[in-house]
């Protein structure tokens, strides 16, 4: 599956910590879409580096923020992934999301 609804932008910090960002306003009859996207980004961090999520800053390799708005017609998502070096290089090839210089 490919990402339709979400279109990451990344930066990083001082540090090497990335974060990929993306926001997604769809009508409510794309929700379920969108979610999908969400829960395949997810699972494949899961998947990808099992029992490492946590703040990266205290020694985890990848978190999330994910936030919702509903207003009447549609919702709109945000979602972060922050990461290591390693978390985001391999984030970058599986989701086509430009990782650095």
């Amino acid at each position: 599956m490919t990402l339709t609804y979400l279109d990451f932008d990344y930066s990083e910090d001082t540090q090497g910590i990335g974060v990929s960002d993306a926001m997604a306003s769809p009508p409510r009859a794309q929700a379920a879409a969108v979610d999908a996207e969400i829960a395949l980004v997810l699972d494949w961090a899961s998947a990808s580096f099992p029992d490492r999520r946590g703040p990266v800053g205290e020694g985890g390799e990848w978190d999330y923020d994910l936030q919702h708005v509903q207003e009447p017609g549609w919702r709109t998502v945000t979602l972060s992934i922050s990461g290591t070096q390693e978390f985001c290089g391999a984030f970058s090839l599986r989701f086509a999301v430009e990782s650095g210089p």
